[in-house]
């Protein structure tokens, strides 16, 4: 149970830390983070988990990292189900908090995303499914191939939390624009839950794109990162 709590409160840090970012300092006038900003604080909420809770359940606070690592060979199936639990469940409790603070401005409407992903005209930059799928799948599959060199027994050893929170930030710096950035099933649940409509009829790709990826991420790992010779 404890590991399934850190795997709670670690991906509410997430969603909230990211998304919040998003939703209260991205547009903010003058003075607004933009994307370059909510890019950093997917990777610093990351990176500061890893090294608080790492040691406690991995760190995963993504459904497909999780799936990833197990087809990586480096998790046991029998905590699967649960992880993802917490994890889905962290991500729909911070998005909750976000709202309760979001609200709280006058002219606050869930029409305008509430840090959602999309694609077609729910897209940031105006990409369609196949881009949307596309980008998922390759950015969720570079990250596992990142998170399983980095935690590798013959990687310099504690450096991994700084390594996967860059990558999490480099992965936003690029897909932004196209999907607002997912590679996290549990962090698109959360906030489609609350905008309703287009956010969850699309939500379908934003766990699909990303499992498949960690999985491609792992065998691909397995392949080049093996110690045979």
């Amino acid at each position: 149970m404890k590991k399934y709590g850190a795997e709670f409160f670690g991906t509410f840090w997430l969603v909230l830390g990211g998304c919040g970012s998003a939703v209260l300092a991205a547009a903010f006038p003058q003075l607004g983070i933009g994307f370059v900003g909510v890019s950093l604080a997917f990777g610093l909420t990351v990176l500061t988990m890893a090294f608080a809770i790492g040691h406690i359940s991995g760190c995963h606070l993504n459904p497909a990292v999780s799936i990833g690592l197990w087809a990586g060979g480096r998790f046991p199936g029998k905590d699967l189900v649960p992880y993802i639990v917490s994890q889905v469940l962290g991500g729909i409790a911070a998005a909750g908090v976000l709202y309760l603070i979001a609200s709280g401005k006058a002219g606050f409407d869930l029409a305008g995303g509430f840090a959602s992903n999309g694609f077609g005209e729910h897209s940031p930059g105006g990409y369609n499914m196949v881009s949307a799928l596309v980008t998922e799948v390759v950015m969720t599959m570079i990250f596992l191939l990142v998170i399983l060199g980095s935690t590798d027994k013959r990687a310099p050893q504690g450096l991994a939390p700084i390594a996967i929170g860059l990558c999490l930030t480099l992965i936003h710096l690029i897909s932004i624009p196209v999907t607002n950035t997912s590679v996290n099933p549990a962090r698109s649940t959360g906030v489609a839950l609350f905008v309703g409509d287009w956010a969850v009829s699309q939500l379908w790709l934003f766990w699909l794109a990303p499992i498949a990826g960690a999985v491609l991420g792992a065998l691909v790992y397995r392949m080049i990162g093996s110690e045979e010779n």
